[in-house]
């Protein structure tokens, strides 16, 4: 499998993003963004997916964080359907349960080619310091729409609400990990019953 690396840049009227991935990296990242609690969830998902990932944004949080959050999660999606390439080869499939304390998610993602989100999350409250949870979504679906994955995202059982986020991002990072992993046995092959995605 050839080097799976990306790097994106992106620049809207709201936003200027710098995104570096190496998907067989050792989950080094780097990060400034502006968003201390986005970063700490971003730093899961290098950690247990074992991606390297620097990003850099700077954006209208002079606003709020929601043009920052969104376009960081389009552009990291673009980045990841740049870099898996054609997906010969790999398992295609992954799922991942993660608990902390009272908290437990579970994620499971699917390289199909098709953009599609499920997110059921019940928060406790509606920030966790000065983050908005309702912005963890918009970072979903914009990475989905542009990473071209189906992903279903479900927390199980949760009552505080940062426990609830860090399952989250954690599954996500172990589920990718899996899903992007070499299968020995579909060496040379796309993973699919049809022959296409």
């Amino acid at each position: 499998m050839s080097a799976r690396k990306a790097t994106v840049n992106r620049e809207t009227r709201e936003t200027r993003i710098d995104v570096s991935i190496n998907l067989d990296g050792s989950g080094e990242a780097k990060f400034d963004t502006g968003i201390p609690f986005l970063e700490h969830m971003l730093d899961q998902v290098a950690r247990h997916g074992l991606v390297d990932m620097n990003i850099i944004c700077k954006g209208d949080l002079h606003i709020d964080a929601h043009h920052s959050v969104e376009d960081i999660g389009i552009t990291l999606g673009q980045a990841f359907n740049q870099a898996i390439g054609d997906k010969k080869g790999i398992r295609r499939y992954g799922h991942a349960y993660v608990p902390l304390d009272e908290a437990l998610s579970r994620v499971v993602v699917d390289f199909s080619g098709r953009p599609g989100l499920e997110y059921h999350a019940d928060y406790p409250r509606a920030r966790i310091g000065e983050f908005d949870v309702d912005l963890l979504l918009e970072f979903f679906q914009g990475f989905v729409n542009h990473a071209q994955v189906s992903l279903h995202i479900d927390c199980l059982r949760g009552r505080n609400a940062h426990h609830i986020a860090e399952t989250i991002f954690k599954a996500f990072g172990r589920a990718l990990r899996v899903s992007m992993e070499a299968d020995d046995r579909m060496q040379g092959i796309t993973p699919s019953t049809k022959g296409s995605l």
